[in-house]
């Protein structure tokens, strides 16, 4: 579809506000999708450097324990 002028390309045929309210939509959605993936990414980071710190937490004190114990 060729357009004689950037006039007619945002007109789009008459049809602007549906093709330009689908380009929003998807490029919103896809930036949503995007922001929400790299919190649930630090998220996820967080807890599992959690567990490491607590398993690491554990793994001393058992071992104090056990020098106490002998």
């Amino acid at each position: 579809m060729q357009f004689d002028s950037i006039s007619d390309f945002f007109h789009m045929g008459g049809y602007a506000f549906y093709v330009w309210l689908a380009y929003g939509i998807t490029f919103s959605s896809l930036a949503i999708l995007i922001v929400m993936s790299a919190r649930s990414k630090r998220k996820i980071l967080v807890e599992i450097a959690g567990k490491i710190a607590r398993e690491a937490r554990l793994k001393e004190s058992r071992g104090i324990n056990s020098e106490s114990k002998t």
